[in-house]
């Protein structure tokens, strides 16, 4: 029996007693009839900060290396530099650049090991784009740097294309320009505001099914330059609509951390992969569940899935741009690194209440590793707040 002391929302200290005490192996043979692509963290290396830590912070390479092999040996591709990556919220296109490299390098020693690289505009200051030409240049300075190192592309939202586009057609005018230049295939991004304010109105309007059209031009423009398309609008009718709207080459990767699981299902002979910030922090179920989905057991799929929706919805709870630090906080619960601590300090973005139901959460979904272990670090959480 494993009893620990938690803080509520409403301010009582409840005991809870935990559903798992022993230690879990993770023995998967991942074998999945998806694509599922996860956005990896980044593990920074807080003895070593400089007095610009907030805007610099130095990077803990181990670390954060090891855990996309861990994501590697559960089966998962990675999307590297993402917003998970706290990408243009403490990790700077400087950090960003050399993450992408590096990452890139590495993968090269896994065999068979997936990886594509977030391009965006961030060494652009959105205050500072004032013309798509700027835009333009900014994005392709980092395909370039994927391009050169042989990496395959996830073409980011922009805060900056969202600043000085006016009109749809200034989206097309990007798009359709970046498109046409790329090497190889790509995968289209579309971040909902409530990851990222600042993309409010992105594609040249605040309504979906414009919005839509837009995007569905682009791609229709570009038919043999895109691979598909991430979406991240917390809205599974808004997917399902626009995944039925998709040339059939074109791929549908489910960014809703919402709804995932029957997302990735499908109906009606369309289905989702999956480019998740969530698969970062459910790696070991999700693996399993994939697995079951591929050999036609959706029962099991569904079994193994569920329980980390409610975790997942805990995770990205609006302001949903803090998302990162219940991602980081379970990767420090199962030893995956030896603190908890990010970039720009962003640890201190959520309520302790909040760390403690996804504790209580990740254990309820069979994601706590070593329940021993979590357990220690959750209570050292709560000494710091005086509990």
């Amino acid at each position: 029996m494993l009893n620990i002391h938690l803080p509520t929302p409403e301010g009582i200290i409840a005991d809870y007693r935990l559903v798992t005490t022993e230690e879990r192996a993770i023995a998967i043979s991942p074998a999945f009839n998806r694509i599922a692509y996860a956005a990896a963290h980044v593990v920074i290396d807080p003895q070593h900060q400089g007095a610009d830590w907030l805007k610099n912070p130095r990077v803990d390479w181990d670390s954060t290396l090891a855990y996309r092999h861990h994501l590697w040996r559960l089966g998962f591709n990675i999307a590297e530099a993402m917003d998970t990556a706290q990408r243009g919220m403490g990790i700077s296109w400087d950090i960003a650049r050399e993450l992408i490299v590096r990452t890139l390098q590495e993968a090269k020693t896994v065999p068979g090991a997936d990886l594509a690289a977030g391009v965006g505009t961030d060494q652009l200051e959105a205050a500072e784009a004032t013309t798509l030409a700027q835009v333009i240049a900014a994005y392709e300075e980092q395909m370039e740097l994927v391009e050169k190192h042989n990496g395959k592309i996830i073409l980011m939202a922009s805060r900056a294309l969202a600043k000085a586009a006016k009109t749809p057609q200034d989206y097309l005018a990007v798009y359709n320009r970046l498109l046409e230049q790329s090497k190889d295939k790509i995968i289209l991004h579309w971040l909902g505001d409530m990851f990222d304010p600042a993309l409010t109105g992105y594609w040249g309007s605040t309504e979906f099914e414009t919005a839509a059209d837009t995007v569905l031009e682009i791609i229709s423009n570009n038919i043999d330059k895109v691979e598909g398309i991430k979406i991240s609008l917390l809205s599974k009718e808004k997917e399902i609509d626009f995944r039925k709207r998709l040339p059939s080459q074109v791929k549908m990767f489910t960014g809703d951390d919402f709804n995932y699981p029957e997302l990735i299902e499908g109906e009606d002979g369309y289905y989702s992969h999956a480019l998740l910030g969530i698969f970062d922090a459910i790696a070991p179920v999700a693996a399993a569940a994939l697995n079951e989905l591929a050999q036609g057991n959706k029962s099991e799929y569904y079994r193994l899935m569920n329980p980390t929706v409610p975790l997942s919805r805990e995770i990205f709870k609006a302001p949903t741009q803090y998302y990162k630090a219940g991602i980081v906080f379970l990767a420090w619960l199962n030893g995956h690194q030896q603190h908890f601590t990010m970039a720009g300090g962003m640890q201190a973005a959520r309520e302790i209440s909040h760390y403690a139901e996804i504790f209580r959460l990740a254990d309820q979904a069979g994601l706590l590793q070593n329940p021993q272990l979590a357990t220690q670090r959750m209570q050292s959480l709560l000494k710091l707040y005086g509990l």
